[in-house]
């Protein structure tokens, strides 16, 4: 039987989807045996237990790869909760948006209560890869960083497009082994659909923020395969 101090440091450095194969096999035998033993005994100790297991891996497709054991999964797998991706239920961006305004000017000692109609507009329409995690260093990063008593659309305009200059830089050393049209057209592309996103998917604002005629614009995004009316034509 596995010393319960062992296996609670290797459970907690893990999600289930990425425990190590050694840890899954004792972590098996305790939901299979009911007994645990502590580090440096011999005795076998009765355990009543509910185990929570969470990942944010396809549970059945982490096991048809081989990163998780058949056996623990369908041990595992007596109720099984589906927390869909932020971007699936933007209804509740609001509620959170306030909770961690609420969290976040506590602790740190701030007065900003509120965010624009602007603001939550673009929050909507930004696909949040990084779920609530993501969300919440946001608002935190611009809560500190501002000054005044409601969040600008100006600040997180900012933050997300040093964000995605990060996460996704327009100019990829793959272009350079293309030919100039291809480049460009790649290049295009993507700026246009990074501007697209700061400009809540409304096509007239970004035919000014780029400085292009609204009609060749849409030509443009037609063209280069930019699906504008996912965020939201205006």
């Amino acid at each position: 039987m596995p010393p319960i101090e062992a296996l609670q440091r290797q459970a907690k450095a893990h999600e289930i989807g990425e425990m190590p194969a050694p840890t899954q096999a004792k972590l098996l035998r305790v939901l299979e045996d009911h007994k645990v033993r502590r580090l440096g005994s011999k005795v076998e100790t009765p355990v009543d237990v509910r185990v929570l297991a969470a990942t944010n891996k396809n549970p059945e497709q982490a096991v048809a790869d081989g990163q998780l054991r058949r056996d623990l999964y369908f041990r595992l797998n007596v109720f099984h909760i589906h927390l869909p991706p932020l971007r699936e239920h933007k209804e509740d961006l609001q509620p959170l948006v306030e909770r961690l305004l609420a969290e976040i000017s506590e602790k740190h000692g701030k007065t900003v209560s509120s965010v624009g109609v602007d603001v939550m507009e673009m929050f909507k329409s930004y696909p949040w890869p990084g779920n609530v995690g993501e969300l919440k260093n946001l608002v935190q990063r611009v809560l500190i960083l501002g000054a005044g008593e409601e969040i600008r659309l100006e600040e997180i305009e900012r933050e997300l497009a040093v964000k995605m200059a990060v996460d996704e830089p327009l100019v990829k050393q793959d272009l350079l082994a293309l030919p100039l049209r291809e480049a460009r057209e790649q290049f295009e592309r993507a700026y246009l659909q990074q501007q697209l996103l700061l400009c809540n998917g409304k096509v007239g604002q970004l035919a000014k923020r780029v400085g292009m005629e609204r009609t060749h614009l849409y030509r443009k995004l037609r063209a280069l395969g930019v699906d504008f009316r996912q965020l939201g034509e205006d």
